[in-house]
């Protein structure tokens, strides 16, 4: 049983009992204790299962009252003992603002801030995507007893970042599907998990499903867009991480997008809803809807002739809950003309009973129940800071060093020049759907917690047009100091939700800023980029003016303090990069485009690692350490057999590819095993990348990502990584129609500059 609450929680929860509900109703659903006539009611029973339960409350119901469970702010039913829920919170990175159902106040005036998921992806440490789920979710249980959040949060966004210039990439895990699958995997596990596989510690959600990420680029908005999608691509790039996150992560929600794909809007899609999230991947919990995506579907896009029609088919389509108004205008129309049937309305509702249930909402007082505990004293505690910062010192990616001039001495430095638009910036490094953070450490703090340091804006901000920029103030404070730190790039004015890039290079005059302070400066230069999306720095990767580069994304709360401890070496750089770094001429590629592989007979050059055909500014994986690693392979098969059952087609027949399934697959199973070896001299975390290049059929990628595992090594260590794949699983590609295949013949493995040939047979 949990421990008896603070004084000051009960005086709180005192005080929000007597502000949000009547004096004869419980605060808590079920609350039998306070009124025990509600212990009657077998929803209340928790002998029963969820699901009956749920089937027990619906029954209790008039379809006015079920109606009201159809939107985010779910009405309370006083006669049933039921107050009102928000379903609408958000942790996307630690418990936001964002959404109401989530509000900071005195009692707990923060929460831990993460770093934005795009730099928590680069560290490649699927323990740390799930560590923090669980802090996050901690956070959240512990706002939720004392009246500041609910227990419903939308989040992962695990959409794949296919375009630089997407304003919310800087909310995904990046561009390869693997990752993203196994970040939202992770995340989940941390964010749900309570011991009891029936029950939930928060509820995730997955969003935002299917082919999403155009949010306005020149005009074109996300609530209007119809993504032109590929069987192949679909299954291929922008299935597989929703899928891993349903089947692996078990989430419990999954939210439909606002765009429409191949001319149906995704929440108005039975196929991709009822038939794929709930059918083929066996959903266990409620699909949503994004905010006022039933609303836009008939409002923006005219996709149904009338309202009523608009509720009816996303219901049918497999919609449970509508984050808006919508639902609870027009359902009521739609059942009594005949639209919709009251069943279809029932079947709706009790998926989202069944999450509540899962989630203690319907057992009465939290405060007696697994995480009652919890209170302000939980949040930000000195653990929970300290992961923010490892998170973001993890994920930082050094891309450049030229004679291994990181890491930095403190003890011989007299000062330090910290320059530009985001060198002393707080909320900028918590990127969209924060929250009040519990503190900050700007990089002007971080760096000047070791060394004396000199600062210049150099920009009044990061748009750095011409009047903003404070070239001679610079110039002058990096002539002076020994080393000349330049921290730029973007923030949320240049990319976020509703606000795509049309351009990949540095905002305004930021180029001239670092390439003449360069000219002048008295010491080397070390350029740091602070950004969601990637930029084309060609001139600074160039540039023997700029040794060091380094890319920090929106590091969190304690970001400064990271890069930092990563500059004075302090921890050794281990991040590698999520996404491509394309040139500036990938602009001239339609953001609309939505095909991945290229074509070059209307120049198109493919997107991502895995078709693009280009010159790359930096490419997926690149990342440099301050020590050295050696790979050697010990075990890896250099020819399987698939044993094809008689009759079989390609028995035969000369085939290029089977299928992905069937008893072929059986045992057909391997390992790969190599020796890693730091030899420098200096203590670090090594990603292992697997990848293989498959041989040239369906279109297949020219590089996949097969797995990634994470070592420390110190100075000389050695350590074994094995890798267990499926043939069936792991080397299959999507083929033209969307069927997954094993690609016949020689397989590329790479493991750095490691090449190994494995070639399939039947």
């Amino acid at each position: 049983m949990a421990s008896k609450c603070h004084f000051t929680l009960l005086c709180f929860l005192c005080f929000f009992i007597a502000t949000s509900v009547t004096a004869q109703n419980p605060t808590f659903a079920c609350d039998t204790k306070s009124t025990p006539t509600l212990a009657s009611y077998g929803f209340c029973n928790t002998s029963l299962s969820f699901a009956d339960r749920a089937v027990d409350l619906v029954k209790r119901l008039t379809l006015q009252e079920k109606i009201g469970f159809l939107v985010n702010k779910a009405n309370a039913v006083s006669r049933l003992g039921i107050p009102s829920y928000e379903w609408w919170s958000e942790a996307l990175h630690g418990v936001s603002y964002v959404g109401p159902g989530t509000r900071f106040s005195t009692l707990v005036p923060g929460a831990t801030s993460f770093p934005m998921p795009i730099l928590t992806a680069a560290s490649f440490n699927s323990s740390l995507f799930e560590a923090i789920g669980r802090v996050v979710s901690t956070e959240a249980r512990a706002m939720y007893n004392v009246g500041l959040a609910g227990l419903t949060f939308w989040s992962p966004n695990i959409n794949i970042f296919r375009d630089p210039r997407w304003g919310r990439g800087q909310e995904t895990p990046g561009e390869d599907p693997l990752l993203a699958s196994k970040y939202a995997t992770g995340y989940v596990k941390g964010l749900q998990e309570c011991g009891d596989p029936n029950r939930l510690k928060v509820a995730a959600c997955c969003k935002h499903y299917t082919a999403y990420d155009v949010d306005n680029w020149k005009g074109v908005e996300r609530y209007t867009f119809n993504a032109i999608v590929s069987q192949q691509d679909l299954d291929d790039t922008f299935q597989p991480p929703f899928k891993s996150c349903v089947i692996d992560g078990n989430v419990a929600s999954v939210m439909c997008s606002y765009n429409q794909v191949n001319g149906k809007p995704t929440c108005a899609d039975k196929d991709l809803l009822a038939g794929t999230v709930r059918g083929d991947w066996k959903l266990n919990g409620y699909i949503v809807s994004d905010c006022d995506s039933v609303d836009v579907l008939y409002n923006y896009q005219h996709y149904t002739k009338n309202p009523e029609d608009a509720a009816a088919i996303t219901i049918k389509s497999g919609l449970d809950l509508d984050c808006g108004n919508f639902l609870g205008q027009h359902t009521l129309a739609a059942v009594q003309g005949g639209k919709l049937d009251e069943t279809d309305v029932d079947n709706a509702i009790t998926n989202n009973f069944i999450v509540q249930m899962r989630l203690g909402f319907f057992d009465g007082d939290p405060r007696n129940q697994q995480y009652g505990s919890l209170g302000p004293k939980d949040v930000c505690t000195t653990d929970n800071q300290e992961l923010a910062r490892e998170a973001a010192r993890q994920g930082i990616v050094l891309l450049k060093n030229d004679n291994n001039l990181l890491p930095l001495s403190a003890k011989s430095l007299k000062s330090v020049a910290v320059i530009g638009p985001n060198a002393n910036v707080t909320h900028t490094m918590i990127g969209n759907y924060e929250g009040t953070p519990c503190s900050y450490i700007t990089p002007l703090q971080g760096i000047g917690s070791y060394v004396s340091t000199v600062y210049q804006a150099g920009c009044t901000n990061v748009g750095c047009s011409g009047n903003s920029l404070q070239l001679d103030t610079a110039k002058t404070a990096a002539s002076q100091a020994d080393v000349t730190v330049l921290v730029v790039g973007a923030d949320q004015s240049i990319e976020r939700e509703s606000l795509d890039r049309t351009s990949l290079l540095l905002p305004g005059q930021q180029t001239t800023l670092i390439t003449e302070v360069a000219k002048v400066s008295k010491g080397p230069v070390i350029l740091v980029i602070m950004s969601g999306g990637p930029f084309d720095i060609s001139f600074a990767k160039t540039s023997s003016q700029i040794p060091a580069i380094m890319w920090i994304g929106y590091p969190g709360e304690k970001g400064g303090g990271a890069l930092a401890d990563v500059l004075f070496g302090y921890h050794n750089p281990s991040g590698r990069l999520p996404v491509t770094w394309y040139p500036e001429s990938f602009t001239s590629v339609p953001m609309t485009d939505m095909r991945m592989r290229s074509d070059s007979s209307n120049g198109l050059p493919g997107r991502t690692y895995r078709f693009y055909t280009g010159t790359p500014v930096y490419s997926f994986g690149d990342g440099l350490s301050y020590t050295d690693y050696k790979h050697r392979l010990i075990q890896a098969p250099k020819t399987i057999y698939m044993p094809l059952e008689e009759g079989h087609t390609c028995s035969s027949e000369r085939c290029k590819s089977v299928d992905a399934f069937g008893n072929h697959c059986q045992n057909a199973a391997f390992q790969i095993q190599l020796r890693v070896q730091n030899s420098g001299k200096m203590s670090g975390a090594h990603t292992v990348f697997l990848f293989t290049t498959p041989p040239a059929v369906h279109n297949a990628p020219q590089k996949h990502l097969l797995g990634y595992e994470r070592v420390y090594l110190g100075p000389g260590g050695v350590g074994d990584v094995t890798f267990k794949l499926d043939v069936c699983k792991d080397l299959s590609v999507v083929d033209e129609t969307g069927n997954r295949k094993v690609a016949l013949g020689a397989h590329t493995l790479h493991v750095g500059t490691l090449k190994h040939s494995l070639t399939l047979r039947v």
